[in-house]
């Protein structure tokens, strides 16, 4: 049955259309109700006894009855059966008939995977198969960071750019920014440079590379069949640079230079070699690692192993599995992810909420809302559901975010005062790097944690008419001062961000966008809308090199389209 058709969907518009219209259901009431916001809030501890999540969503519409509903309806679909296929390998990607299976990468060597798949033997194969590849980029990244492998005219290899985009960019670029002001990772990482590469606009490349020295430059080009466009352009432009760059300094041999200049993340092998790569520095992932889940795979690790090392990113994936353990064994009413999940399909399936902001209270986790888009946004922005039916409602919201308290004073005036936009606000312990100056009332990351406390309560709560009329607010300005609140959010506080927390934290975000798909019976786990664009950019890029080259007519588009191009062609540059 289809979860429009099931009962727990009536009821549950029916519950919405009470919370839209029922005063008493205001956040400002219920968030009053001590026995309920203690029944709406979930941990999860790991072996250490100081380290914890909390997710608190007492601040979000619902009430123990609305939640028991929405277990219900995850009951009805077959929520715990769809996850259970995607653990144990089932090819649930129906539409590319493949497994989803980038938890496997996160799993410890000697895993016992082969209790849990569905087919024992290829249980086995896939862990022994994740780290022959994990071994492989920790004895690489060891040699270029201790000085083994070197470029071409001997120097050391400290600057790395990663050739790479969208999955193949964002999350480990999100890993990379996280990982930057943990000491330990700092202190690894010392005296290197990571850079990323991925817009195909050739200012990206001069600000990628107009500060690093090509002798001591290592170009990871990260493409599963080596033929994505922008990133191939952007691997012979990053060769092209390097070869002219060691030309200068007397190394003239351009399959010499790019065989200690450059690597690969791949599965195309024979197109790598044609390219100047060595096999031997060549990384392969699988089918059933998707893009956007990619970076705990050698797309990922193989980068952020050698600025961090291969230890800090053994730290990070077994976070990563951490979370998975939990999201595939907890209890649904326990289960971080699943929440979440739930909480997704709730806000913009039945109240009618179509964004969603991700507010880290962390510097360091400044590119996670961009990451977290791509997951979410590329996964259930879908039209129909996984049987190719169209759906009848809209599934998938508009991500968004921004660190805290930087957003404050951007977008939270919207959020505050004009659409209803729910939010996680996630917040740490303790900092990464603790400042207290003498005389201050608190010290820098309490400033920030008051901020976070305080936020999803002035949410919540809002400030109505009579309030502002009590603080002597002028007649004319009391309208302006309203804020009518009852806009929901949740709170995440963890103990510390360090590699472990960084890889739980993706994984608590992954799952989240999996159950949301597995709730709206769609496939989270391909990504044809992508391909339209990319089609019609060929033709494009056809036109232009030919009017480029031989002057040829703009011919084959729309008359809005061969206008702007005669405009572009007729600059000339």
């Amino acid at each position: 049955m289809k979860i429009h058709e099931l009962p727990q969907f009536t009821a549950l518009q029916t519950a919405a259309a009470t919370f839209k219209s029922d005063e008493k259901l205001h956040l400002r009431n219920l968030c009053s109700d001590a026995s309920r916001c203690a029944g709406l809030v979930a941990s999860h501890s790991t072996e250490n006894p100081d380290s914890k999540i909390i997710l608190d969503y007492s601040r979000q519409q619902v009430t123990g009855e609305t939640m028991e509903i929405l277990f219900d309806l995850a009951d009805k679909v077959g929520f715990t059966a769809k996850r259970d296929k995607m653990r144990s390998g089932v090819k649930i990607n129906t539409t590319e008939g493949r497994s989803v299976l980038h938890h496997a990468l996160r799993m410890p060597k000697g895993y016992d995977y082969s209790a849990i798949a569905v087919d024992a033997a290829e249980g086995k194969t896939t862990v022994d198969d994740v780290h022959s590849v994990r071994d492989k980029i920790e004895a690489f990244s060891n040699k270029v960071r201790n000085g083994e492998f070197v470029g071409a005219t001997g120097k050391k290899l400290k600057n790395f750019i990663c050739v790479g985009i969208g999955g193949s960019q964002l999350g480990p670029e999100f890993v990379n920014e996280a990982l930057k002001a943990d000491k330990a990772a700092a202190s690894a990482s010392e005296g290197r440079n990571l850079r990323f590469l991925a817009n195909v606009d050739p200012v990206d490349f001069e600000l990628c590379t107009r500060d690093l020295d090509p002798e001591e430059t290592l170009v990871v080009v990260i493409s599963k069949t080596f033929t994505t466009a922008e990133t191939m352009l952007n691997a012979r432009t990053a060769k092209k640079w390097i070869v002219d760059g060691l030309a200068v300094k007397g190394v003239s041999d351009a399959s010499v230079v790019t065989s200690k200049h450059v690597i690969a993340v791949s599965t195309a092998i024979d197109s790598c070699v044609a390219f100047g790569i060595d096999e031997a520095n060549i990384f392969g992932f699988w089918n059933w690692v998707g893009g956007r889940f990619s970076v705990c795979s050698a797309v990922g690790v193989v980068p952020l192993s050698l600025q961090y090392s291969y230890d800090v990113m053994s730290s990070f994936l077994d976070g990563a599995h951490n979370i998975d353990e939990h999201f595939f064994t907890a209890p649904l009413r326990e289960n971080i992810p699943v929440i979440l999940g739930l909480l997704g399909v709730w806000n913009s399936t039945f109240l009618g909420y179509e964004t969603r902001a991700l507010l880290p209270y962390s510097q360091a986790l400044k590119r996670l809302p961009a990451h977290i888009q791509q997951v979410d946004m590329e996964s259930n922005g879908k039209r129909v559901d996984i049987e190719g039916n169209p759906l009848p409602f809209q599934a998938g919201e508009i991500n968004f975010g921004e660190p805290g308290t930087n957003g404050q004073h951007s977008f939270y005036q919207l959020m505050h005062q004009g659409r209803v936009v729910p939010a996680d606000f996630i917040g740490f312990m303790e900092s990464q790097a603790p400042i207290s100056l003498e005389g201050e009332p608190v010290s820098n990351h309490d400033e920030l944690m008051s901020n976070f406390f305080a936020q999803p309560d002035a949410l919540a709560y809002g400030k109505t008419l009579n309030d502002v009329e009590q603080e002597g607010v002028p007649e004319e300005l009391r309208q302006h001062k309203v804020f009518a609140g009852n806009r929901p959010s949740s709170s995440i506080l963890m103990t510390r961000l360090d590699a472990f927390a960084i890889g739980q934290m993706l994984a608590i975000y992954e799952h989240r966008t999996a159950v949301q798909g597995f709730i709206w019976g769609l496939n989270s786990f391909d990504q044809w809308g992508v391909e339209l664009g990319k089609s019609l950019a060929k033709q494009v890029r056809t036109q232009l090199s030919s009017s480029r080259k031989s002057g040829a007519q703009v011919q084959g588009f729309n008359s809005s389209t061969s206008a702007m191009l005669e405009a572009y062609l007729s600059h000339g540059k």
